[in-house]
């Protein structure tokens, strides 16, 4: 088939990787959002997915709106059978579904119709849930509601954080791309229905969704850890200025501090919750580099009875 690829973020990357070098299919164009400012300098960067397509000599679309009319007639020309879909970050008008004979396929990295949405592995980790994965789905106008051509299943390691995760979801998901692409060629595989039960959704977090409530059960303060890192960033605040978490684990062991009470031994720095303590393994202050805990610890200077939160 002949196919343009839609895509940003690294994430996209492998899966569009998968498809130039299945050589079954032809990648005719990319389609990807607008240069963004990066960096100290606020430059225009051009996004992952748009560097690896001009490496590899193919035409890149950049369209302010997917909906503007200089893009679709674009499309329109180049005429693809199929569009392949991995993180491309905005919302497809019907006029453009329409262009492709088979539609746009999105790689979501979820078990549908579980965690529809803009974060689908934040929430699952957050959730504690112990299996994700990802799935192919016909785009169609509804959030994540098309009909399911397939999936691939990955186990939620304990110490997974969102970024771990997705990380290898966009590598077995780029397998199950390139094979729908296969599939939806030769006639093998039919799009099945979404169940109507089971249905969660997954909204971008926000910043306040990563703040850390240390009244929670060790657990939950844990999983909001992972589920925001590396992006947002889990945070609490320490003498009224923000500290990110970058790291932490639950001590069964431990229940003698009150949530968010702060403990410190030689190498070790220990935070009450809701239930029993977490160890502080990375933190990163507020204008200052990840460190280890222990570290800013010492630097500080912790007295007895502080505490994190408001």
């Amino acid at each position: 088939m002949k196919l343009v690829f839609a895509g940003t973020p690294e994430v996209a990357v492998p899966a569009l990787d998968a498809l130039l070098a299945s050589g079954r299919h032809e990648v005719a164009a990319v389609v990807t959002r607008p240069d963004a400012p990066a960096g100290r300098g606020r430059r225009l960067v051009a996004s992952p997915v748009a560097q690896r397509a001009e490496e590899a000599g193919i035409e890149v679309l950049k369209p302010a709106r997917p909906r503007d009319e200089e893009f679709l007639a674009r499309l329109r020309e180049i005429a693809p059978d199929c569009c392949p879909v991995v993180a491309y970050g905005a919302l497809l008008p019907k006029v453009a579904l329409d262009i492709p004979a088979r539609g746009w396929v999105n790689l979501h990295f979820s078990l549908l119709p579980a965690w529809r949405g803009a974060a689908p592995v934040q929430h699952s980790l957050m959730a504690g849930d112990q299996v994700t994965g990802a799935s192919t789905f016909l785009i169609e106008e509804g959030l994540d509601s098309g009909p399911v051509y397939g999936v691939v299943t990955e186990d939620i390691r304990p110490t997974d954080t969102s970024g771990d995760l997705l990380t290898r979801l966009a590598f077995a998901g780029a397998g199950l791309l390139a094979a729908t692409m296969d599939g939806i060629e030769d006639g093998t595989l039919q799009a099945v229905p979404q169940p109507v039960e089971g249905v969660t959704l997954a909204p971008k977090i926000q910043v306040e969704d990563a703040h850390v409530d240390f009244a929670a059960p060790a657990l939950r303060v844990d999983r909001v850890v992972r589920g925001c890192t590396p992006a947002p960033g889990a945070w609490t605040v320490f003498r009224g200025e923000r500290l990110k978490l970058i790291q932490v684990t639950p001590l069964p062991a431990r229940s003698d501090l009150a949530p968010g009470e702060l403990a410190v031994g030689k190498n070790n720095v220990y935070a009450g919750t809701g239930s029993y303590a977490v160890e502080l393994l990375w933190v990163q202050p507020q204008g200052k580099k990840p460190m280890r805990a222990a570290d800013w610890a010492r630097g500080v200077r912790i007295a007895p009875g502080e505490r994190l939160g408001a």
